[in-house]
């Protein structure tokens, strides 16, 4: 029997270890005749020079033979090994054959074991790489989801976890966070990808701003609505750094493919201020703000009535990302000549989760 030719075709066709390949598709032939012989002690031997398989079996040396399937004479034994005694056992080429339903369980087995390998060796290329940013082109695309092609390998990219307006047509090039990856494939999916979290957020400006990937400046916060703006606190480690204008750069050439990848989602930038006051006037940009003050836990924050709808952003989401960002319920007072109301009054709650809703510009 020819291996030779099988496990060629295997190391081609998978990019698997030869000698690997060569002990799983072995331990499937010897699982397909203990399933026909069961009882029976088999062992597979491959002879690599010239390809040839041969399936022996463990044989008790008697002096009368009763089972010609387990048994052999103590002459015939000799033959193949000198030392044989009786009482003994000899490996012995065995010369019954297998069916068809045999042929089928060997396959499966080998078929397990070849995924097995796969999923291994899957593992401990991208493990290093989990929390990273990877690029790679959208090889299909369907409702729960698209698989991204990286490599020779299938990356799945979960509606859940994509961006509102993302392209996903077959052959699109995209960069995605990589979430998770997995020990054994779940619903056929090992590395599992996201581009809707914060994290992936952080990891695109690290790519793109070589003082945020070496330290020298900071993303101390984030808040993010995947899809419509995202604003980000950052901050420097050398005084000399101005850490929101590196994060820019000039006219914007920095931000630039940060923005390019998010599509349609701002993303405002906001030095760390001194003051919560301050702060709370730079997360509520691009409203101007008059004047902040803080109260049990809160932020009174008064404002033209003009700067209102700026304030709230849409569906309330600019006041919604500014108040998780400073960790304060805002309310908005609207100042005019003649009097001063409350407005709107949003309290901040880490665990609501804030509608979703693109923006037509990029800022």
């Amino acid at each position: 029997m020819k291996l030779s030719h099988v496990v060629e075709e295997l190391v081609e066709e998978r990019g698997l270890n030869r000698e690997v390949l060569t002990s799983i598709v072995c331990e499937g032939l010897r699982t397909a005749y203990e399933r026909k012989y069961p009882g029976l002690n088999f062992e597979v031997d491959f002879d690599k020079k010239t390809g040839d398989l041969a399936i022996l079996v463990h044989k008790s040396v008697v002096s009368s033979v009763e089972d010609d399937l387990a048994e052999v004479s103590l002459r015939k034994a000799r033959v193949m090994d000198a030392s044989a005694q009786l009482g003994g056992t000899v490996l012995v080429p065995f010369e019954g054959t297998v069916g068809r339903i045999e042929i089928l369980k060997a396959k499966q087995v080998i078929a397990q074991r070849i995924r097995a390998v796969e999923a291994q060796t899957l593992y401990e290329e991208f493990k290093p790489k989990e929390g990273t940013i990877i690029t790679g082109s959208v090889y299909k695309n369907e409702a729960y989801g698209a698989t991204i092609k990286v490599g020779d390998a299938l990356a799945f990219l979960p509606k859940s976890l994509m961006v509102p307006g993302d392209i996903c047509t077959p052959g699109h090039t995209m960069r995605a966070l990589l979430k998770e990856v997995l020990l054994e494939p779940r619903n056929d999916n090992q590395l599992i990808l996201d581009r809707k979290s914060p994290e992936f957020l952080v990891e695109l400006f690290r790519s793109e701003i070589p003082e945020v990937y070496d330290g020298l400046v900071e993303i101390k916060k984030i808040a993010r609505i995947a899809g419509y703006k995202s604003k980000i606190v950052v901050i420097s480690r050398d005084s000399d750094v101005d850490p929101v204008g590196t994060c820019i750069g000039f006219g914007g050439a920095r931000i630039k493919p940060v923005l390019r990848e998010l599509g349609t989602e701002k993303v405002d930038i906001i030095g760390e201020s001194f003051s919560t006051e301050d702060f709370v006037r730079s997360a509520l940009k691009p409203a101007e703000i008059r004047r902040v003050q803080i109260k049990d836990g809160e932020a009174l924050v008064w404002l033209d009535a003009d700067q209102r709808s700026l304030a709230i952003g849409k569906m309330g989401q600019n006041i919604t990302l500014a108040s998780q960002l400073c960790g304060l319920g805002i309310q908005l007072v609207e100042e005019s000549p003649v009097q001063s109301l409350p407005q709107v009054s949003l309290e901040n709650d880490s665990h609501e989760e804030p509608v979703e809703k693109e923006q037509n510009e990029p800022q």
